[in-house]
């Protein structure tokens, strides 16, 4: 037996005894890099915005030098607006441009394929939902190199409460000889006022300066070098933080706005002068478990607040919900002073706990509305709306949620609407979305912080004045095409609606629309545009957006057909909505989640050599001939990109007599598809659930605040489908820890990242044997351990990473990893994330065992958190004493992604990137 396979099979029979570790003998092979180091200098960063008629157009660029004497990685990082579309990025590495262009997601990842194979320098930026907010790019470069990024994004401003709001994330990383930004507004009909504000500090808000004519608008913040410091002698740059422009425009008296340019038209609509319609409003108010605390502290002072807003015009009830259903009053009563007052009196004496009962809550809500205007006591002039606050999945009653967005779709009337309110990061948001939008209405997440009743109240004060129903706005069917919704149930205060299209080829000089609309007394409005006046004033502004009407009309329809293809009821209309969504956002250059935008350098020759190699170590020769010219681009997935994979082969594997100790113990699973196996020692019993996720999501595994220990891992996908479905796997795990207090003041920040590609480290990475807090990590071929604690700890946390490789031409799979972690780590109380939750063993309870469809899997109710749940007898894989096949492990099996089993959703464990957080649950 060879040495290393004899370290190995120690670590394995002492994977637990884990304060032995520190006393092991042996090498870990690293290739290390800085981003963002010391020896980078940003020379310049610029944010320029372009304002014209609603539609934003904006461009960040930056420039970087490595000025170390070693070659090192270049970040750069921007926060994208959550309804903005990516539409243009390049990076120029000391002369050589590398120019993106927008593709069909496949037609993208096949040339990206290619040239990674040719060994061309290639990036790809990619998105899998819309609610991206975070581009990234790294590039590793050598010493003196010169990076200039270039990034382009495009959206529509949204008139909220009577403002347009545009907000631009400044954090160029460190002080900046030159740092700019300007936003350039010109809308046709005049400005009404413009207001600029930021949160970088109160010494930084003055610097603002405004230039301001009938037309336009120009906003400059440009502070010098010292005034960018965090205080006199610092060398941290202040500037980290929103930087926001607010206005609005001038509206004649019938407050329609025709705009014609560039062969597209769009009509605004936006009136003011009309009286409230009166309201309807059923308050649905999830009061389960989970929302213990602040949620519930912050929803009852919001609702207070919202009580006293409504009107002796308005009617109202409240519904509040656990794992039953009660209601404040069976029926809309009138909102009277006194009315109000008692409500608010019951919402105070809430008491949340149990599980979640949404389908019978909102139902109970259509029905109040339903026997209300039966009743002849509703105006049938005034607007119904049903509120939902929740902060979690269903757990009770009926949990299918396609099953629950049918139910209320088939109840509802199209009189009322649906407004969701999802609190938190673990609620489903794409379901509230949802059957909001199949119920004419719209949801917003809102944050549960110190705010979120501010946010409530916001959300609230948007719908709380309706001014007009069954609003159509027209023109002549001869002379446009391709016209976006036109036709809107609800109009409300401050807003706006917009509608886009194209011209039809004619000889008209004008175009004309009519908008019709039922309020307190019916409404009939026409306006007129001429075609070619706006295009020669465009022609004559060096800072307007000329194209702006024909990206809006895309921008526009691509977010109807994504809206429309969520709620699509088949595979075939999907299908063809997706089909048009891509053609669109190709033409258009929009990255969408169908879409991605494929990077290359024009001179390949020079682009292949300007990307510095990986450094090496000489001491282990543990990167020699990798080769890996490393251009990462992310877009809020972690996308690492090669022209040669970097691969460290792999010495020394585990054979089937390294078992050690392992069988016998307690712990806690991560494998294939990727599925958990949840070791419950009080009750002796497995638990197992599968995740069903998507390739490139970041799921948290492990979140201790206590420790400071996050581990996240970040899916791949099998090749192609297997029975309709892309299996998971899990690609690479990221383990972080900071330290807390200053023993030993030692190490401050470590990042491992662990890939079947690459072992890469970001930050600072120390092998430390004796003492210190510390992250020792043990690499042997297929096997990584991972140690992080102290000497004599407080806190001791294994885990054990296993690489799976597969045949490099199996038709379906792709290697992954399997994780592994002791049930004896110790964690701090206020550990979370898929499993980190478990710590804290819950109390289960299992009953009427009987047989199942399957002979061979016997079923059983299981009740755990307040649940009730239908499991199943089933086995999984535990891989680590035999590789290649697996052992069998028996275990509960929890359906529909551990719904019930685990806090909230599968999908509140998801997080935008590897070193993230998970901020709540």
């Amino acid at each position: 037996m060879s040495g290393g396979t004899k370290v190995y099979k120690w670590l394995l029979g002492n994977f637990y005894n884990v304060n032995s570790l520190i006393y092991g003998m042996c090498f870990v092979c690293v290739c290390m890099q800085a981003i963002q180091g010391n020896d980078i200098t940003v020379k310049s960063y610029k944010v320029e915005s372009r304002i014209t008629s609603r539609f934003a157009h904006t461009t960040v660029k930056s420039s970087v030098v490595n000025s170390g004497a070693n070659a090192q990685s270049i970040g750069f990082n921007v926060q994208i607006p959550k309804r903005a579309f990516i539409n243009n990025f390049t990076m120029n590495v000391n002369g050589i441009t590398f120019v993106g262009s927008v593709k069909e997601k496949t037609v993208a990842r096949n040339l990206y394929a290619q040239a990674r194979a040719r060994g061309k320098a290639a990036g790809i930026v990619r998105t899998n939902s819309q609610a991206m907010e975070t581009f990234r790019t790294e590039v590793h470069v050598p010493p003196g190199s010169k990076v200039e990024f270039e990034l382009h994004y495009q959206e529509m401003m949204q008139r909220k409460l009577g403002v347009y709001q545009h907000t631009l994330h400044l954090q160029p990383g460190r002080l900046v000889p030159l740092l700019q930004v300007d936003v350039y507004i010109f809308e046709p009909k005049g400005i009404k006022f413009v207001t600029a504000s930021n949160t970088l500090g109160e010494h930084l808000s003055e610097l603002t300066k405004i230039t301001h004519t009938k037309e336009k608008a120009h906003i400059v913040f440009k502070p010098t070098l010292q005034q960018q410091r965090k205080c006199e002698n610092c060398t941290e740059s202040s500037v980290d933080g929103e930087f926001t422009v607010m206005y609005d425009v001038e509206r004649e008296s019938n407050a329609g706005e025709l705009q014609v340019s560039d062969g597209h038209f769009v009509q605004f609509f936006a009136p003011s002068d009309l009286s409230p319609l009166s309201k309807n409003i059923v308050f649905v108010i999830d009061v389960s478990g989970s929302m213990w605390g602040l949620k519930m502290k912050q929803t009852v002072e919001a609702m207070k607040a919202i009580l006293d807003d409504l009107s002796m015009d308005d009617y109202f009830s409240i519904i509040d919900f656990n794992h039953n259903v009660r209601c404040w009053n069976e029926d809309l009563v009138q909102a009277s002073s006194i009315q109000a007052n008692e409500a608010k009196k019951y919402i105070q004496s809430i008491k949340p706990n149990g599980g979640t009962n949404i389908n019978e809550a909102l139902l109970r809500a259509v029905q109040m509305l339903v026997r209300a205007s039966n009743q002849g006591l509703t105006d049938p002039r005034s607007v119904s709306m049903i509120i939902l606050v929740s902060d979690g999945d269903p757990t009770v009653g009926e949990i299918k949620l396609n099953t629950i967005q049918k139910n209320v779709k088939r109840v509802m009337t199209e009189e009322f609407s649906l407004y969701s309110l999802g609190i938190g990061f673990d609620v489903d948001f794409d379901f509230l979305e949802r059957i909001a939008m199949d119920n004419r209405g719209i949801a917003q997440r809102i944050n549960a912080n110190h705010d979120a009743a501010d946010q409530l109240k916001t959300f609230y004060s948007q719908v709380s004045s309706p001014l007009l129903r069954t609003i159509s706005i027209n023109f002549p069917e001869n002379a446009v095409n391709n016209v976006t919704q036109n036709r809107f149930d609800k109009f409300f205060h401050g807003s706006e609606l917009i509608v886009a299209g194209k011209l039809q080829p004619s000889d008209f000089t004008t175009l004309q629309s009519i908008t019709t609309a039922s309020a307190n007394m019916d409404l009939n409005i026409q306006t007129e545009a001429d075609i070619h006046g706006l295009d020669s004033v465009l022609s004559t502004h060096q800072h307007s957006f000329t194209g702006f009407a024909r990206q809006m009309w895309a921008y526009i329809t691509v977010n109807q057909l994504l809206a429309e293809r969520s709620l699509a009821s088949t595979a075939n209309k999907k299908r063809r909505i997706t089909q048009r969504i891509m053609a669109l956002a190709v033409e258009h250059q929009f990255v969408t989640p169908f879409t991605a935008m494929l990077v290359e350098g024009h001179d390949q020759g020079r682009a292949e050599r300007l990307i510095a190699d990986s450094p090496r170590d000489s001491r282990h020769g543990c990167c020699s001939g990798t080769k890996s010219k490393q251009f990462i681009l992310k877009y809020n997935i972690s996308i690492l990109l090669y022209s040669k994979p970097p691969w460290i082969q792999p010495t020394n594997a585990p054979t089937q007599e390294a078992s050690g100790k392992l069988e016998s113990t307690a712990i806690t699973i991560v494998e294939n598809d990727p599925h958990f196996i949840i070791h419950l020692p009080k009750s002796n019993m497995d638990i197992c659930f599968n995740i069903d996720s998507k390739p490139g999501h970041i799921l948290n595994l492990i979140s201790d605040p206590g420790t400071g220990v996050t581990i996240n891992g970040q899916l791949v996908g099998s090749k192609k489908m297997k029975n309709n479905k892309i299996d998971t796997y899990f690609g690479t795990i990221s383990i972080y820890s900071k330290t807390h207090g200053n023993i030993y003041n030692t190490f401050n920040l470590y990042n491992l990242m662990y890939s079947p590609n690459e072992i890469k480290i970001k930050g600072t990475f120390f092998i430390h044997l004796i003492g210190s807090y510390n992250i020792i990590a043990y690499y042997f071929g297929y096997l990584i351990l991972i140690y992080i604690g102290y000497y004599f700890p407080t806190y001791t946390i294994s885990v054990m990473v296993l690489l799976h490789r597969v045949w490099k031409k199996h038709p379906i799979q792709v290697d992954f990893l399997g994780i592994y972690m002791s049930n004896a780590n110790k964690y701090s109380t206020q550990v979370h994330g898929l499993i980190g939750q478990f710590a804290k063993e819950p109390e289960v309870k299992l009953y009427g065992v009987h047989e199942g469809a399957d002979p061979k899997k016997k079923e059983a109710t299981m009740e755990v958190k307040g649940n009730k749940l239908a499991v199943t007898r089933g086995w999984q894989k535990d891989y680590r004493r035999d590789k290649k096949r697996g052992s069998d492990v028996y275990c509960w099996f929890i359906h529909n992604s551990g719904k019930g089993f685990i806090d909230g959703s599968y999908t509140s464990y998801i997080l935008p990137q590897l070193d993230s957080f998970l901020t709540s649950i």
